[in-house]
């Protein structure tokens, strides 16, 4: 089994990128990372971004995009991201009437199956993030994440640790429940009892015992991401986050 990628999702350094798109790419290339996960394209086409990533040497594995963004323009944002060299779309975020159970959801599967067909062709994989509202059971007692994975076979999951952690279970276990099926991890890492963003493996989360579940289910990439530093800056957080993958060996 190939060794994972330790990549950092851009959207933890979004207030620098606001400002500085290329200086703090270079700088997360000088942190260690080789690889991103995207948060939009920053207002540039794509055949632009990509020669910006290629020039600093990031390879964006991935990308976050948000379903509106192909109901606009199905093969067109398809095309963008495969010139911007992804192998996975993460879908972000489905509010709760898009999800199984929501008046929403059956419209909503439909586009994501459309969604899932396009990218295929294109040789990407389509993947959902959660958050925690899809822990609330359907009356069948039924995770949502889990209805929505078992009623589009063609999704993989992206699990994001800092929400599973959130929601009383165990990150590792839930990656592990998905083998084979989730190639891309979130280390969302938090302080359990003061409920904050930590950075990746300075939290109360066990990643290593997060990132061997992700070894052993075949994950090909380990993303550390921060919605919120607390003390210090998200670059500063960021370069911590790569610190902690080093010393695991990533």
């Amino acid at each position: 089994m190939s060794k994972m990628l330790a990549a950092l999702q851009l959207y933890t350094v979004r207030d620098f990128t606001e400002k500085d798109l290329i200086g703090t790419l270079k700088e997360v290339k000088a942190m260690g990372y080789d690889t991103v996960e995207l948060a939009g394209t920053y207002g540039k086409p794509a055949a632009e971004l990509r020669a910006i990533l290629d020039e600093i040497g990031l390879l964006a594995i991935s990308a976050h995009v948000g379903i509106n963004a192909f109901e606009e323009d199905m093969s067109g944002t398809v095309a963008d991201y495969k010139t911007l060299g992804c192998k996975y779309i993460g879908i972000p975020w489905l509010s709760s009437e898009l999800l199984p159970g929501g008046e929403n959801w059956e419209v909503t599967k439909a586009t994501i199956q459309k969604i899932i067909a396009a990218c295929k062709e294109a040789g990407i994989c389509v993947m959902y993030h959660n958050h925690a509202h899809e822990f609330d059971k359907l009356p069948t007692g039924e995770y949502i994440n889990d209805a929505l994975l078992a009623q589009l076979p063609g999704i993989a999951a992206e699990v994001d640790t800092g929400w599973v952690d959130a929601v009383g279970l165990c990150p590792a276990e839930y990656i592990a429940k998905y083998s084979g099926r989730c190639p891309a991890v979130h280390l969302k890492d938090t302080d359990r009892v003061a409920k904050e963003d930590r950075p990746t493996g300075h939290g109360t989360q066990d990643m290593p015992a997060i990132i061997k579940a992700a070894e052993a289910a075949g994950s090909v990439v380990l993303i550390s991401e921060l919605d919120n530093a607390v003390g210090m800056t998200s670059m500063e957080a960021a370069k911590l986050g790569r610190a902690f993958l080093k010393s695991m060996g990533y």
